[in-house]
């Protein structure tokens, strides 16, 4: 079979991004094991996997299935699943309360330490002024 370029295979995917994409995950199943759906023609996997495009032996919703299959960190098979999700999302935005509530009452706390120097400082200035006029009286 004659050689087979990106070109070919461009007005089957609306962008060469999405095709690169879908090309490699399915030339990355072939490697794994799957098998082609074209001759194999001593190809390389990718070849192989762009010729299944050009050829449309495989549907195009297949090649984005499989590639969001790929992808896809999480899967959800019944409705208990999700409710623990959100189980678990409703108790960590309920410890980020609470961090941030801590954060804010520490800010709070080193806030008023800083209020609480200020005057000691003033009246340690007061003490060392009286001191001086103390020597001067005497």
């Amino acid at each position: 079979m004659a050689r087979i370029t990106v070109e070919d295979c461009i007005d089957k995917f609306p962008s060469r991004f999405e095709l690169v994409l879908v090309a490699s995950n399915r030339a990355r199943k072939l490697y794994t094991g799957e098998n082609p759906t074209v001759e194999i023609d001593n190809d390389k996997n990718t070849v192989i996997a762009l010729r299944e495009i050009a050829e449309e032996t495989i549907t195009k919703e297949q090649f984005k299935n499989d590639l969001i299959q790929e992808y896809q960190t999480n899967t959800f098979g019944e409705d208990e699943d999700l409710n623990e999700i959100e189980d678990n999302s409703n108790e960590d935005q309920a410890d980020n309360n609470q961090l941030d509530s801590n954060v804010s009452n520490q800010y709070d706390i080193n806030e008023n330490e800083s209020k609480e120097e200020t005057p000691n400082e003033a009246s340690e200035d007061n003490l060392e002024n009286s001191s001086d006029e103390d020597k001067e009286q005497n």
